[in-house]
C-alpha cells in the first residue's frame, strides 16, 4: 500500500488545463453581463437532457467528470433537476416524444439560462433530420446559445463550448 501512495504523491494530479472559449461555437449573440455573473456567484450547474441520441455524446459528457478532465475543478457540476440548473445541455435530435419534456425543462430552468446543443444531431438533426418521429435539431424546439458539433464531440470540445456559452464575446 505504501509504494502505491508514494507513486500517487510523486505523480500528482494529471488533469488538463482549462481550455479557452471557442467563439466559432456561438450561434446566438447573448452576453452574460457582470450583473448576471455576480448573481451566479457559485459553480455553474448543468442539466443534461438526452432528447433521443445514440448515447455517443453521453459517453463523452460522462468523461468530463473523470479525474483526467475534472470538470468540477473549474467550478462546473451537473444537477438532476432543471430547477437547479443554469445551463441545459441537450444531446440528440429532439424526438417527438421528448419535445414537451425539453420545453418543460427549458421553462423550469431559472433565468438567466443558457442552452447548449451537443453533437451533430443536436446541432443539425444529423442523419435523422425532421420526420414524423423527430423534430430535428434542438433549435427547432428551444432557443440555443451554443452549438458543439461533432459525432460525438470530444470532452475538450464540450468544455470549450460550455466556456463559450459562459464568457462574453471579446470586443
Amino acid at each position: 500500500m505504501f509504494p502505491m501512495l508514494r507513486q500517487i504523491v510523486r505523480t500528482g494530479i494529471l488533469s488538463e488545463p482549462q481550455p479557452k472559449a471557442d467563439d466559432r461555437l456561438r450561434t446566438r449573440t447573448q452576453k452574460l453581463s457582470e450583473t448576471v455573473l455576480k448573481q451566479l456567484g457559485r459553480a455553474l450547474v448543468i442539466r443534461h437532457i438526452d432528447a433521443g441520441s445514440c448515447n455517443g455524446c453521453e459517453l463523452e459528457i460522462h468523461a468530463l467528470n473523470n479525474p483526467y478532465y475534472n470538470l468540477e475543478s473549474i467550478g462546473i457540476k451537473f444537477a438532476a433537476s432543471p430547477r437547479h440548473a443554469d445551463l441545459l445541455m441537450v444531446t440528440g435530435p429532439v424526438a417527438k416524444n421528448m419535445e414537451v419534456a425539453v420545453k418543460r425543462a427549458y421553462d423550469a430552468t431559472p433565468e438567466p439560462k443558457l442552452v447548449v446543443a451537443v453533437g451533430e444531431c443536436g446541432c443539425t438533426g444529423g442523419i435523422f433530420g425532421e420526420s414524423y418521429a423527430s423534430c430535428g435539431r434542438v433549435a427547432n424546439v428551444i432557443p440555443v446559445d451554443v452549438s458543439i458539433p461533432g459525432c460525438p464531440p470530444t470532452p475538450l470540445q464540450l468544455i470549450e463550448g460550455i466556456l463559450a456559452a459562459l464568457l462574453p464575446t471579446p470586443t
